[in-house]
This record gives C-alpha cells, sequence and structure tokens, in this order.
C-alpha cells in the first residue's frame, strides 16, 4: 500500500460546488441525521463528490467540511484513510483495484497486477496514453473465497485469470463496461463452492438406510413375533425383489432412463447416447452450428488444460463428442456462439479464449502454450 496524499496544486481545480440536484441530494442526506450529528454524513458526501468529478479534490474536501462544520483535517483524515476514495485524477473508464491481499496474492493477483502494468501503464495511479484506463493495488475487499479479483468502480469482478482480465480492460477502454458482468467469471454461484456442494451430501443408499437406534425401535414395537414360515417367506420376498434377473433389470433400466429424459430409454442397448439439453433456452442438439463431434479417441487431449473448463465441463464436451484441441480451435464463431448457449457461459468461451488457447496446445502442448501466454496452462 502507498502513501495516500493529495494531488499536486498543479492539478487542483480552484473550487468545488454541486451541482443543483446533488447539492439537494446532499442536504436530504445531511437531515437524516440528528442535530449536531451531521458529520455522520461524511463519506456519503465524499463518495457523491467523486462521482460528479472523478475523484476527490482539495476544494471537495473544503467545501463537503464547511456543510458539515467540520475541521478540513478530519475529512481529510477520512478520504486519506478509504481506497475507495481516490484523490489522483483516474481512468474516465476504469480505474482497477487489485487485491492484494494474502488469499489474492496465493491464487495469482501478481499476474493481475503485471497485466494491468502491461495494458495501463508500468506504475499505479497513473492513466494511459488516453487517458480511460488507470490502476493500484488495494488491500482486502471482502471477497476471499472468490480470489482473485479486482474491484472496477463499484462493480467486483471475481475468480479472474490474466486473460479474463485483459478482456474486462478490453471492453471498458472499448466504452462498453456495462455489456461486462460482475462477479464470479466462472461457473459457480456468488461464493458456492467453485466444484459444487459437497457437504450435507449423502449416498442414496445411506439415506436409506435406518439408523440403528429407528432399528432397534422397530424391533421393539412388534408384539408378535412372526412365525418361521413367515419369516421364511418373506426373507425370500426380499431377496427376489433385490434380484436383477436380466428381464427386470432391463425394464428398470429402461424406467429409470426414460423418467431422466436419457434417449437410450425405447432404443435398447443398442441406442446411441445423445446428450439431453434440458434446461430451457439452451440451444438444439440439431442446430446447425453445433460444432461437430467425434468418436472418441484413444487418448483424449487433456481439454482440463483449456482455462475454464474443469472436469464438469470436459464431461459435457466429451458428451457432445469434443476430444481434442484441434476441435475447440477450428471452431468458428457460430460453433463458439453455440457452445457458449449450451453450456450457459454467458460470453466466457470468448473472455477466456478458449480458441487461442486451443491452438496453442494442440501446436506444441505446454511449451507453445508457454510460449503464447507467458505461463503454464492450468
Amino acid at each position: 500500500m502507498s502513501v495516500r496524499r493529495l494531488a499536486d496544486d498543479s492539478v487542483q481545480p480552484a473550487s468545488f460546488t454541486f451541482t443543483k440536484e446533488n447539492a439537494a441530494w446532499a442536504q436530504a442526506t445531511i437531515n437524516k441525521y440528528p442535530k449536531g450529528r451531521q458529520q455522520s454524513a461524511v463519506i456519503p458526501l465524499l463518495m457523491r463528490a467523486q462521482e460528479q468529478d472523478g475523484w476527490v479534490t482539495k476544494a471537495a474536501i473544503e467545501s463537503v467540511a464547511d456543510m458539515l462544520d467540520m475541521a478540513y483535517i478530519r475529512v481529510l483524515e477520512v478520504a486519506t484513510f478509504y481506497t475507495q476514495f481516490q484523490l489522483l485524477p483516474i481512468g474516465t473508464r476504469a480505474h482497477i483495484q487489485v487485491c492484494g491481499t494474502t488469499p489474492c496474492m496465493l491464487r495469482g493477483s501478481e499476474d493481475l497486477i503485471n497485466v494491468c502494468k502491461k495494458r495501463i501503464h508500468p506504475e499505479p495511479f497513473h492513466r494511459n496514453e488516453s487517458g480511460t484506463l488507470s490502476w493500484e493495488e488495494v488491500e482486502c475487499q471482502g471477497a476471499c473465497v472468490n480470489a482473485p479479483m479486482v474491484m472496477i468502480f463499484k462493480d467486483s469482478f471475481e475468480d479472474l485469470t490474466p486473460t479474463q482480465l485483459e478482456h474486462i480492460i478490453d471492453r471498458f477502454d472499448a466504452g462498453k463496461g456495462a455489456t461486462v458482468e460482475p462477479g464470479p467469471q466462472i461457473e459457480r454461484v456468488f461464493s458456492a463452492p467453485a466444484g459444487g456442494l459437497t457437504s450435507l451430501n449423502e449416498p442414496e443408499a445411506a439415506a436409506k438406510k435406518p439408523s440403528a437406534r429407528a432399528k432397534k425401535a422397530g424391533e421393539e414395537s412388534v408384539s408378535v413375533p412372526p412365525s418361521n414360515a413367515a419369516r421364511a417367506k418373506t426373507d425370500a420376498d426380499e431377496t427376489d425383489a433385490k434380484l436383477k434377473t436380466p428381464a427386470n433389470a432391463k425394464a428398470e433400466a429402461a424406467a429409470n432412463a426414460k423418467a431422466k429424459g436419457d434417449t437410450r430409454a425405447e432404443g435398447g442397448d443398442a441406442a446411441v447416447k445423445q446428450p439431453v439439453a434440458a434446461a430451457v433456452g439452451k440451444p438444439s442438439l440439431d442446430d446447425k452450428n453445433r460444432p461437430a463431434g467425434i468418436e472418441r479417441p484413444a487418448t483424449p487431449d487433456d481439454l482440463k488444460l483449456i482455462s475454464g473448463v474443469g472436469p464438469k465441463i470436459e464431461g459435457i464436451l466429451h458428451d457432445l463428442g469434443i476430444f481434442t484441441f484441434a476441435q475447440v480451435a477450428s471452431w468458428t464463431p457460430e460453433q463458439r456462439e453455440w457452445a457458449d448457449g449450451y453450456l450457459n457461459f454467458k460470453g466466457r468461451i470468448e473472455r477466456d479464449d478458449w480458441v487461442r488457447q486451443a491452438e496453442a496446445l494442440a501446436k506444441g502442448g505446454e511449451a507453445e502454450y508457454i510460449r503464447v501466454f507467458g505461463k503454464k496452462p492450468r
């Protein structure tokens, strides 16, 4: 963290005045607090001043202090303490705050900082040549489980890779920052486990198995023990029910498959397995833009080396007949759009640049990937 000081006088404006609309908002905010406690509004007023001018100027600090009957030094203390307040002119389209605290550092925040140095400016708090972008490193921003992450103005972008951050920077620099969805940039819901739920789950058989306590209670509830003949008949019936003969096993498998929507339910063992687009809104499997699949090769490529592909996504790709890097590298824009919609990725295939990653891996494996991207594949 750097020492936070006001900008040089050479860039400081001579005065500050809230716009008519903001002045009315500021007065309404002050009125929320009891008389004599109006200084509690200092943070919201400083934030509104920053939103108006793009950064907190010395004149704005003095103006807010006068409105709240506070000493200048007290408002200065607030402005210099919180990194949400920018004390220098920042990028007009994006100011990127990279979290560098331990969890994010362990998950790759230094790579994100290197992206900012390369794409914006080698030093923090300096704008790019066009004045549209700037960056800084900050302390914990409260999304440790989604590390590494950045803040851009009021939005957080989490679970980032360097490639994803480059894509986000490009979108903001092009004036299209509103099209970038904030939050996790991988397949997870907010801060839920990235690999899906792992607790409070138990196998179906274990869930149905009665506890020893319940079993004992059941045994004690029987007033008249059954005869040996009755027990023998009951045991035989239960054994027959559990045995899977060729006839009932096939019928049971067909019923289960049909209930799950599997296309093999009516076709028997010779039917070809097809993935099922169960979710509403998914593109059709018969769409002309669906990437062509192939028979499973003896040694499929490890698609998990592509950033953004985990075991679950690799399994779905295999169901679609996608087994090699060369297949992914050959996807057309239309095919990428189909795959993105089928996987419900919301633009992630483009953000992670699957095609470029797959081209490098198909051409020369990990060595070529390192040459192109400057790091090992995941």
